[in-house]
Formats: structure tokens, sequence, C-alpha cells
């Protein structure tokens, strides 16, 4: 496996406006990823960054868009799967949550997956993706303010790479599996 390219950071916002309710985005990968010469994306690391935006979309703090106990969640995955998944979801790629208590200032970041947990030592600790698109899906529990929302931001490092053939259709029947 040889690297193709130096690290970059892909970003994607999810703005969650009512409590429950799971919002979705795609991030393209297209432009990454070609099959022919067996180039894939690693994913070093996964950030998710929570705010909150008031009535005219400026920035504030999640506690400020909500009002008493509140949690996000957000997962980022390598196959659709149309909802969030379990923690053994082989397309499960990263995943966290944000808990807060307006009214007592409690306030907890859980990142329960990390990257770095996928793949043997050669993946240089990362996730390998090959698929086109990867997924973001997030949701917000709790009571919103008035013409408020929350964001989640996922910012992606990552670097294109080159598989050896074997090691490309490793990933590809292993992705395949996951699928059904």
């Amino acid at each position: 496996m040889a690297a193709k390219t130096s690290v970059f950071y892909l970003t994607e916002r999810l703005t969650c406006t009512a409590s429950g309710t799971q919002v979705s985005d795609t991030i393209d990968l297209g432009a990454y990823v070609d099959v022919a010469d067996r180039q894939g994306v690693l994913v070093h690391g996964v950030d998710f960054v929570f705010a909150g935006s008031d009535a005219t979309g400026a920035y504030q703090s999640c506690t400020q868009s909500t009002t008493g106990f509140s949690i996000a969640q957000v997962q980022l995955t390598d196959l659709n799967r149309g909802t969030l998944v379990h923690t053994d979801d082989r397309a499960l790629v990263a995943s966290g949550a944000l808990v807060w208590d307006v009214g007592t200032g409690l306030m907890n970041n859980e990142g329960d997956l990390y990257p770095d947990n996928f793949g043997p030592t050669s993946a240089m600790g990362g996730r390998i993706v090959i698929n086109d698109q990867m997924y973001l899906r997030g949701r917000v529990n709790g009571t919103f303010q008035a013409g408020e929302s929350v964001d989640i931001v996922a910012r992606i490092k990552c670097s294109v790479i080159t598989l050896s053939q074997k090691d490309f259709m490793a990933i590809a029947l292993q992705s395949t599996a996951a699928d059904n």
C-alpha cells in the first residue's frame, strides 16, 4: 500500500431542527476512489463538532439552542444503512455523542468508536474505504428553542492510497459481505 496524497480533510454538516428526527447527508468519494487503479481513501480519524445556531443562523452553544436534557448522536458509515446502526456493524467508520443538561450545566462528549480500531497494522492505523460515498447520520433528542437548531460537523482526516490487488480484493469482499 502506498500513499498517493498527503493528509487532507473532508467536512460535512448536519443541521438538526426537530427532536428525534434523523438527518443525513452523503460525502462523495468518487474523485478519490478508483477501482481500476486499486485506489481508496484511508480515514485516519474523524472529529465530530457540535454547535447550536440561533433563529438567524448565528453560531451559539448547543445549550443555548435547547432546553433541559439533550443528546446528539452521530455516525459515519461506508454503506447506506438508512438509519443509525449498532456498533458491531462493519459499515461503521466512526460514531460519537454529546450529552448536555441546560439545568445542571452537565456536558459529556462520548466518542464510542475510533477509525484506528480497524484494519491491520499495515493499514497505517486507519480505516480503508473503497466505496464511492460515505454516509453521515445524526439526530438530537431534546427540546429545541423556537426556530433554533443544533449542527453536527464531521471533520474527516484522510488520504488517498493505492492498494495491492490482494488487499483491494479483500476489502471489496468484506464490504460486499457487510452489505448483506
